[in-house]
């Protein structure tokens, strides 16, 4: 059993909004000026660095790219304002249809409620042999 954190449950509902396929929620958790970045092959449209009003495309992007098949964040890091997430994926490239499996970190900053940065990562050269 896990003990409450409210910056991490604020994480948690993320995640679960992105297993729902609901981008509004996730939007909801986003605060105005959030920085939202994720580093991987420049080559992907959801590599680099995001405003709030692009974080759906974000979204889209990722789904254009890869049809998720399984989504497993595991460990959950908490550091005051900070959320550290460990998880892996499973994932079909589009449009190779080749399957990769990837460990990733996604970092979250938490503020009054809401999320105010993401940095994500993961196996970029799982990712592009993929491809």
């Amino acid at each position: 059993m896990w003990m409450s954190d409210a910056n991490v449950d604020v994480i948690r509902a993320a995640y679960e909004a992105f297993g729902r396929g609901d981008v509004p929620a996730i939007a909801a958790l986003l605060s105005e000026d959030v920085d939202w970045r994720f580093a991987g092959p420049k080559r992907l449209a959801y590599t680099g660095r995001f405003k709030k009003a692009q974080v759906a495309n974000w979204f889209a992007d990722v789904a254009a790219a890869d049809d998720v098949q399984a989504f497993e964040p595991r460990e959950f890091i908490s550091g005051g304002e900070h959320v550290t997430v460990l998880g892996w994926e499973r994932c079909t490239a589009r449009p190779s249809g080749k399957v990769f499996e990837t460990d990733w970190v996604h970092v979250f900053t938490v503020k009054h409620g809401k999320i105010t940065r993401f940095w994500g990562i993961y196996d970029t050269e799982a990712s592009a042999n993929a491809r």
